[in-house]
């Protein structure tokens, strides 16, 4: 497989400063070296261009640094859209999780030029399904899955001209453990496929993966699209985030939500966000994003 590694050193969708540094811990951390080794070619094209939150303009305490983010976001969408043209994997190194805008807009576009289905697995310790309407913060990072579905003003579901651009019906969100009270009531109504911690620790990760990949077949998907949040993971397995949530995924557990959906050959694409390393402890959240990626891109114990 022909991977490119896009940096995204976007930080403006977040309540804290540092997330920008994340692509470069990823770097750091040996993310080109340690994909080649499985025997994947892998092109690092550098950062996509984000402008720097000393130099912008909140003109929107509702959905802060907007302009901005969904200019950045329009970029994104075209290299991911290109990527795919080429029949390249793109592997997105953020940044906040307010990048995922662009990306799945990208591949929006794509898939729909194809004729071809894509879902998403959105992991995530948080829903990310706030508005400007709802959201107690303004902070964009907690609004891109419902920008993607279609939710909030059309500056940001409209993305590189592209609409609605994922059927909730293929949207998977696993993991999520801290919902504002108008989230619970977005999830509930929008139809997106829930998997929350209790679920998790009721059903197990191997059977909740086992049902994600059976509606994977059933709904026909040609492609799935791997959101991965850190924060989805337990803050004692990734420390280095800016809003950690007691509760999460384990390691093992991480590892092998990604080793079942790789073994359905539908990942088509993968984005690894929140990585904060001016709260980390010497890289470990970047480490083990690293290895996340790895067995999403095909690393198995033997």
């Amino acid at each position: 497989m022909n991977v490119r590694l896009i940096g995204v050193k976007m930080d403006l969708g977040a309540g804290l400063r540092g997330v920008d540094m994340g692509p470069t811990a990823l770097r750091i951390a040996g993310i080109q070296r340690e994909i080649q080794k499985l025997n994947h070619t892998v092109e690092d094209i550098g950062d996509i261009e984000v402008s720097s939150a000393q130099t912008a303009k909140v003109d929107d305490e509702s959905a802060r640094y907007k302009v901005e983010i969904v200019k950045t976001c329009t970029a994104l969408a075209a290299v991911v859209d290109q990527t795919k043209k080429e029949g390249t994997f793109p592997l997105v190194m953020g940044g906040d999780h307010s990048i995922a805008m662009g990306t799945i807009s990208g591949l929006a576009s794509y898939y729909k030029s194809q004729g071809k289905k894509f879902g998403v697995v959105w992991v995530d310790a948080h829903a990310d399904m706030n508005t400007p309407d709802t959201s107690p913060s303004g902070n964009i990072h907690g609004m891109p899955l419902s920008a993607c579905l279609g939710m909030g003003p059309k500056e940001l579901t409209h993305i590189y001209d592209v609409g609605q651009k994922l059927d909730p019906d293929n949207v998977f969100l696993i993991g999520i453990r801290e919902i504002d009270a108008s989230e619970k009531k977005a999830v509930n109504s929008s139809g997106v496929n829930a998997y929350t911690m209790e679920d998790i620790d009721r059903l197990g990760i191997y059977q909740t993966m086992v049902e994600v990949r059976e509606a994977i077949q059933a709904k026909g998907l040609d492609a799935i699209h791997v959101s991965f949040d850190v924060d989805g993971l337990d803050p004692s397995v990734a420390p280095g985030v800016g809003t950690p949530v007691p509760g999460g995924l384990t390691y093992r557990e991480a590892n092998l939500l990604v080793e079942m959906l790789f073994e359905t050959g539908k990942i088509g694409s993968l984005e690894l966000t929140e990585i904060n390393p001016i709260l980390d402890n010497c890289n470990q959240t970047a480490e083990v994003a690293l290895k996340i990626a790895l067995s999403a891109l095909g690393k198995t114990i033997l």
